[in-house]
């Protein structure tokens, strides 16, 4: 099955173009996008353990809609911090088992209801590949054992037979990114590593890719084009006829531009036209080429509880 959603939902910038302004009372965004796509990447996972009751919530606001998935990022203090550094120099190593068995017990809710279809592990662009890269992986997919690991790399030394074969044997998945076309990057690709195939498209600003001058508006306030995406739909189907599930995120989310993005591969895929919120549909004129705007899905009434329910 192929699944398209979007990489987060608590986005200001979303008002008004993805979520209806002033949002109604008992508005909830992420039961919102629930009715628009079939999965959404958890970001807030990456910046800090996960925790339980959050995410039995999250799973009990998308109840409604028993196509819909989770892939949740891995905490940065596994991918990041956690690297081998050579040393006992900066930065400081942390315990591993401890970061993975809370990990682990946060996002059980999930993994429990059937709802977690990938753990995305993203490694830095520094993280290339080598012995020790290798090692530091191996490590984490024994620490996870049991959860649907997919790794993400930027470095494009990961693009290779050696490589894939070497996630192949740990079961990891390999998450095939669009980004930046610049001389170490990793370039586009088609690979399906494990059950799960993933593909997350970043946009191309190359300008404000790398630095940490570079605010996350600058690197991610970017629109796919048709003549972008149709290759990518070209890849997705050919993941599909490799592996048991495709999930494809919109991490491009700045202004919007990732759900009006993930909506245009949505109908691209099915060759059809999809639902999309008006206020979508009037900010970008390629997505108003293959959509059926509709009012939001709160305004008509479906995320709202029958009177006496």
């Amino acid at each position: 099955m192929i699944r398209v959603g979007v990489a987060g939902w608590d986005y200001p910038d979303w008002a008004g173009v993805v979520y209806p302004s002033p949002p109604p009372r008992g508005f909830d965004r992420l039961a919102y996008l629930a009715d628009l796509f079939d999965a959404v990447e958890i970001n807030v996972t990456f910046y800090r353990q996960p925790d339980l009751r959050a995410a039995a919530s999250w799973a009990r606001r998308v109840a409604d809609h028993p196509a819909f998935r989770f892939t949740a990022k891995l905490v940065r203090d596994l991918t990041h911090a956690g690297r081998p550094t050579g040393s006992h120099g900066s930065p400081a190593f942390v315990d591993l088992k401890a970061q993975a068995d809370r990990f682990r017990a946060g996002i059980d809710p999930l993994l429990e209801s059937g709802l977690l279809l990938a753990v995305l592990a993203q490694f830095p662009h520094s993280f290339h590949d080598r012995p020790e890269s290798r090692l530091h992986l191996e490590g984490l997919a024994t620490l996870l054992r049991g959860l649907p690991l997919v790794a993400e790399f930027r470095h494009r030394s990961w693009d290779h037979e050696g490589a894939l074969a070497f996630l192949r044997g740990l079961g990891v998945g390999f998450c095939n990114v669009d980004q930046p076309d610049l001389p170490s990057t990793l370039r586009p690709t088609a690979h399906a590593t494990s059950p799960v195939a993933y593909a997350r498209l970043h946009g191309r600003n190359a300008a404000s890719w790398f630095g940490h001058a570079a605010s996350p508006a600058a690197r991610y306030d970017y629109l796919y084009g048709w003549e972008e995406i149709d290759p990518w739909t070209e890849r997705v189907r050919a993941l599909a006829g490799r592996a048991e599930e495709v999930v494809v995120i919109a991490n491009n989310h700045y202004g919007g531009k990732g759900p009006a993005n993930a909506l245009m591969i949505k109908a691209a895929l099915g060759r059809a036209p999809v639902r999309a919120p008006a206020s979508l549909v009037a900010a970008f004129r390629d997505l108003a080429a293959v959509a059926l705007p509709e009012r939001s899905a709160l305004e008509q009434g479906r995320l709202f509880p029958k009177e006496g329910g």
